[in-house]
């Protein structure tokens, strides 16, 4: 008996259907928690004209204040939830002594009391803060465009 031979071919395929699945996958990932990175409480910047800061490796402490005056932190536990003064005060202090040369600023509303502004400056120079920056919308910007002003944190309350 005479065996034919045949010749098995491979086939060298590649099914990137399930690479495509994974992908998507990621992009919507991405794309649903790409607005949830950004952390602080909303305020209505005021606008100005000023230089953007250098860039940092550590994020800036931020304190916000809303158009009600209520103090928030962004590196608090709970960065959405209001800090009393005194608890403000301990922790910016223990975080600049940890990292002294981290950069400070202060993001409120342009509806608040000027007063309760330079009372966050105070209390962030209570702290042990050196200088204390403003951060401000620019004028030719969109309203995701932020820039930040360095103003020394000298004011007397």
């Amino acid at each position: 008996m005479l065996r034919k031979r045949t010749s098995k071919k491979l086939v060298a395929e590649i099914n990137v259907v399930p690479y495509i699945d994974v992908m998507l996958v990621l992009l919507v990932i991405f794309i649903v928690t790409a607005p949830l990175l950004q952390q602080g409480v909303a305020v209505d910047l005021p606008q100005a004209s000023a230089k953007a800061l250098p860039p940092s490796e550590k994020e800036p402490i931020i304190v916000s204040v809303d158009s009600q005056g209520r103090y928030y932190l962004n590196i608090a536990d709970q960065p959405q939830a209001v800090m009393a003064k005194d608890a403000l005060v301990l922790r910016v202090s223990a975080e600049l002594q940890r990292t002294p040369k981290r950069k400070v600023l202060v993001k409120a509303d342009k509806e608040v009391n000027y007063g309760t502004v330079i009372g966050a400056m105070v209390l962030l120079q209570q702290a042990g803060a050196p200088s204390v920056g403003l951060v401000t919308q620019d004028d030719a910007a969109t309203p995701t465009t932020k820039t930040a002003k360095r103003a020394p944190a000298s004011a007397k309350g």
